[in-house]
């Protein structure tokens, strides 16, 4: 309510409610106020000449008063008035002595007595507020300058006093810290522009003298004005609450470490938000340190002396850590009374780091863990979960702030169990993470790997979240004749269990590669494989299931230039050709997900040049806007001034560096392949008619190749094998049959026929006439297999050139 719309009830103080006599030395009234005559009841006419003693109803009274009124002082007694109605109110009678000529006189105040009470009461309460100090009351004039005020609340001596060269005419931004008065100044300025009264305003109040010492007061004011309107100033009170703002304020930051604690996974990152939360609200310096095994998420064990810690969180209240103590990421160990102090499980401080630096000495390391420059006061709390130390919180207290206490340990200790919790759920994550990283690393091929079709490079990128490890894989798979796949998915859920998802589902895809079906086939087969081992999952098991996996096969024949894939759900690869030209994405339909059931996955083939680079991504790398930034970086023909292009490992780094920049939420995979031929001469191919005659045509035609090759000594097995295989084809098949020889780093030979009945090794009996021609093959080969193809079957062997490969 503003000034102008208060309306205060009658003031007993107003002049109508007093009357002033003057009175000569023998009892006779000279003269009145006006106004006499209303509370008297005679008029002023009538009250001049008249006796003073007549007034009242008891006799005597005036000579009593005049007896009283010795040595000039003022005298007051309580009286009746004698009115002609018959009334006798009760009045207070104040006599002053006046010097008067000739003769002395007096001046008599007369007034109500229930007026006199009043003000009487008035008087008190003005001295008992301005003598007392359990509550500030101080008055400042218009301009805000101190004129009034009572001893400050829990200071001792006359800090705010009005004895000479006290505060009296200053104003709070001198008498407080500048930021503090300025604070108060603004909220009293605006009591004296509006008339609204300010009710229990809390702020720092921090005295100029002890600008360290905490102190908190809670400010009510009303502005001060005269009967006219006219505006005195303002008038204070103000409360001491350090206590109660310190009880606050320490709720408030059990608060915060309960809401800010533990949303990261982060051991590092729990520990920096650890010391940040404790600077400068609760001390001025922090440091966090733990065990090396938690930082790995491994076990912590017994914290025995010598044990090292690593520093992994420091906070200074002026940003400033202080190269006195150890810094940021070096290790600490701690000694037998630190280690035996953090394993008690409680809080231990030191009210007064004097003693604390007395016994430590010249011990350097011990001073450099315990003791920081300026601090008055140090506090030591453990790190527990699970009855396990993990680390230790070190806290200083500098300058005059108020030492470290039993209070102080308390709360420390509450924060503490929250942050030794939020530490150890980070701990077991990155121990769960890592797990599932090193099971994911396990199950993919090399980063690196050169086969006779393409030069390959993979990458993982585990993303930073606790939902980002598990679900993106590559693989290269060598088939027969120098074939090669590429492999690339991304299976539904994360961690451990995804990881665990995705190494079944390789293993299968590799089962299935070894049959050579083209790309629609096996994602055929894949599929009905995923179904089944779908329907046998838990239906509470969602992370790590295989049915809705995505997944691209790619094969890649060096020998033709040919390469045909097809997908279950997953982006199609982008092509760069060799001469430099803009990388496109491969026109292929996604086709739906593994276990999805759907339309049959349909296969595209495509003519790809040596040198040609495949990328094939996963998991966020192929979401829209990555896949658009790869695309934008993806050049790879040769480099200006005929330079070699790049290797295709420092291509693949070279797209990923935007990305792993600032790694996303969720993990990632690509795998970059360059494309190459065969040698030219390496193959060579014969077609013969069903006609048993000619398979010694098809003898001689290998051994004549073998010889220009320089492979002599495999002429006499190859003949053999070529002899059985071309012989069992002309047999069972009919014609034509295909014989292709490859030199590759092993010697291949190919016999293709028109049927699609599928051969199998078996041992002949004794007496068997036949059905030893698969099993001398298997016998003279390094390896054996068939293929289906369009026209019918192929079956194949391969055969060591030099040994066994490296």
């Amino acid at each position: 309510m503003s000034g102008s719309e208060q309306t205060p009830g009658p003031d007993p103080g107003c002049p109508e409610d007093t009357a002033v006599l003057v009175v000569d030395q023998d009892g006779t009234i000279q003269g009145c106020t006006a106004d006499a005559a209303a509370l008297i009841g005679v008029v002023a006419e009538e009250l001049r000449g008249a006796s003073a003693d007549g007034l009242f109803a008891g006799p005597g009274v005036w000579e009593m008063l005049r007896e009283r009124a010795t040595g000039g002082s003022c005298v007051s007694v309580r009286a009746e008035f004698r009115r002609g109605s018959g009334e006798s109110p009760a009045v207070r009678l104040d006599l002053l002595p006046l010097e008067a000529s000739p003769r002395p006189a007096f001046l008599v105040r007369v007034m109500p007595l229930a007026v006199a009470d009043r003000r009487d009461e008035d008087e008190a309460l003005l001295r008992a507020m301005f003598t007392q100090s359990g509550m500030g009351i101080a008055i400042h004039d218009a301009d805000l300058r101190m004129t009034r005020a009572n001893p400050v609340p829990g200071e001792p001596g006359p800090v705010l006093s009005q004895a000479d060269g006290g505060p009296l005419g200053q104003s709070l931004r001198s008498l407080l810290v500048p930021e503090d008065g300025a604070r108060i100044e603004g909220r009293l300025r605006r009591v004296v522009e509006t008339g609204e009264a300010l009710t229990d305003f809390v702020s720092s109040a921090r005295l100029a003298e002890r600008p360290h010492r905490e102190r908190s007061v809670s400010v009510s004011a009303l502005p001060l004005r005269g009967r006219d309107g006219t505006l005195h100033g303002v008038v204070v009170t103000f409360t001491d609450v350090t206590e109660q703002e310190r009880s606050r304020r320490y709720s408030a930051l059990v608060a915060a470490a309960s809401s800010s604690l533990g949303q990261s996974l982060d051991v590092r990152r729990n520990a920096e938000v650890l010391a940040d939360l404790l600077v400068p609200e609760f001390a001025d310096f922090a440091a966090v340190d733990v065990t090396e095994t938690v930082l790995v998420g491994k076990e912590p064990g017994d914290l025995l002396a010598g044990a090292p810690l690593l520093r992994v969180a420091t906070a200074a209240r002026d940003g400033h850590w202080p190269p006195a103590l150890y810094p940021l990421d070096s290790v600490v160990r701690v000694q037998e009374t630190e280690s035996e102090m953090l394993r008690a499980g409680s809080a231990r401080f030191a009210r007064d780091i004097s003693e604390l630096r007395a016994r430590i000495g010249d011990d350097e390391s011990r001073k450099r863990l315990l003791l920081a420059p300026g601090a008055t006061s140090f506090m030591v709390v453990p790190l527990h979960a699970r009855g396990r130390v993990l680390g230790a919180v070190a806290l200083w207290r500098a300058g005059e702030r108020a030492p470290f206490d039993d209070e102080a340990a308390v709360l420390a200790e509450d924060i503490g169990s929250r942050a030794g919790l939020a530490i150890d759920n980070a701990r077991r994550y990155t121990r769960e993470r890592r797990m599932a990283e090193a099971l994911q690393r396990s199950l993919l091929p090399q980063p690196v790997l050169a086969v006779t079709a393409a030069d390959t490079a993979g990458f993982y990128v585990p993303g930073r979240t606790a939902a980002g490890t598990g679900g993106s894989w590559f693989d290269v798979i060598t088939l027969s004749s120098t074939q090669v796949a590429f492999v690339v998915g991304t299976v539904v859920g994360h961690g451990l269990n995804a990881a665990a998802a995705m190494g079944r589902l390789q293993t299968a895809v590799r089962t299935l590669a070894d049959l050579d079906p083209a790309p629609d086939e096996l994602l055929t087969l894949l599929d009905d494989l995923v179904v089944r081992l779908a329907d046998q999952q838990l239906p509470e098991a969602k992370d790590g299931s295989v049915r809705g996996a995505t997944c691209l096969y790619a094969v890649y024949d060096p020998v033709g230039g040919r390469c045909s894939m097809a997908s279950a759900g997953h982006p199609a690869p982008l092509l760069a050709p060799a001469d430099g030209g803009t990388a496109e994405t491969v026109k292929l339909p996604a086709g739906a997900a593994l276990g999805l059931g759907g339309a049959p996955f349909e296969p595209v083939e495509l003519d790809i040049a040596p040198g040609d680079v495949l990328a094939f991504l996963a998991g966020s790398l192929a979401q829209e806007g990555a896949r658009e930034a790869v695309a934008e970086r993806f050049g790879t023909g040769p480099a200006p001034g005929g330079r070699r292009p790049l290797p295709v490992q420092d291509l693949g780094q070279a797209l990923l560096a935007p990305f792993l920049g600032e790694p996303p939420d969720d993990d990632a995979a690509l795998l970059v392949a360059r494309v190459r031929a065969s040698a030219g001469g390496a193959v060579a191919a014969w077609e013969f008619p069903a006609d048993m005659e000619r398979v010694a045509d098809a003898r001689a035609e290998t051994a004549g190749q073998l010889l220009r090759w320089g492979l002599d000594e495999l002429v006499f097995t190859t003949e053999l094998i070529v002899s059985e295989l071309v012989t069992n084809a002309m047999r069972y098949a009919g014609g034509p049959v295909l014989l292709r020889l490859i030199k590759d780093r092993r010697l291949i030979c190919e016999v293709s026929d028109t049927s699609q009945t599928q051969p199998h090794l078996r041992r002949a009996r004794l007496t068997d006439e036949g059905g030893r021609g698969l099993f001398l093959v298997a016998q003279l080969t390094h390896r054996w297999g068939s293929r289906y193809t369009a026209s019918g079957k192929t079956i194949w062997t391969e055969q060591l050139i030099e040994g066994p490969e490296e």
